[in-house]
């Protein structure tokens, strides 16, 4: 998946409308465009969102649990303490977002692209990434803990002091990224594919991990 850059490379740009009002449990929002908002704690638990777009927008504390999110594309925007847990997110792309302290444990993502985004703080805890792309990222302090990454790419990311305890990889592509920092779980990299300079600056870690003491006469 390849995602536009602009708003107007949409398929369906001309068919948006301007989004007016609060969100609400359980909405519905098709083809539906919020630019410039300011979102607070609203609450919209189950809201369904098809083939939408956000542009430099704020949320902050809003809460969108068991939202289902298909074919939506954000660009600019700022998301901080807002809970998607359990979410679950199909053929959706994100460039440069911020996201800090998000609450994403649970959810379901397929075909997602993170592009040029800061993830700071965010829970992904037993989350089901699939075909799910990070280009030129920052991921910091983000917990993969339990979750389960399927076909996952980091090219041009770094990761500085993730959570991979207990998850689960399977050709997870590490190969691009530019930092590689756990703060645990490297046990879990069983199943990822590594380069070799990769696997020289992971080598103590992976030594420690596996209870190997490297000493040099």
């Amino acid at each position: 998946m390849t995602p536009p850059d602009e708003l107007a490379d949409l398929p369906y740009a001309d068919l948006l409308r301007p989004h007016t009002g609060p969100l609400a449990v359980e909405g519905d929002y098709d083809t539906v465009h919020f630019d410039r908002l300011t979102v607070g704690e609203d609450a919209a638990n189950g809201a369904r969102f098809l083939e939408c777009a956000v542009t430099d927008c704020t949320f902050t504390g809003t809460t969108l649990r068991r939202a289902r999110i298909n074919d939506l594309w954000a660009a600019g925007s700022r998301l901080t303490g807002v809970s998607l847990a359990e979410s679950d997110w199909l053929d959706s792309a994100l460039t440069a977002c911020s996201l800090a302290g998000v609450e994403a444990y649970g959810a379901v993502l397929r075909r997602v692209v993170f592009r040029r985004c800061k993830l700071d703080s965010v829970n992904l805890r037993g989350t089901a990434l699939h075909d799910v792309a990070f280009e030129d990222c920052v991921l910091r302090d983000v917990d993969f803990g339990e979750a389960r990454l399927n076909g996952v790419t980091f090219a041009g990311s770094r990761l500085e002091r993730a959570r991979l305890g207990r998850a689960t990889l399977k050709n997870a592509d590490l190969r691009g990224a530019l930092a590689i920092d756990l703060a645990d779980g490297y046990e879990s990299l069983r199943g990822a594919v590594i380069d070799s300079a990769q696997l020289l600056d992971l080598a103590p870690a992976l030594a420690r991990t596996l209870g190997i003491t490297v000493k040099d006469r």
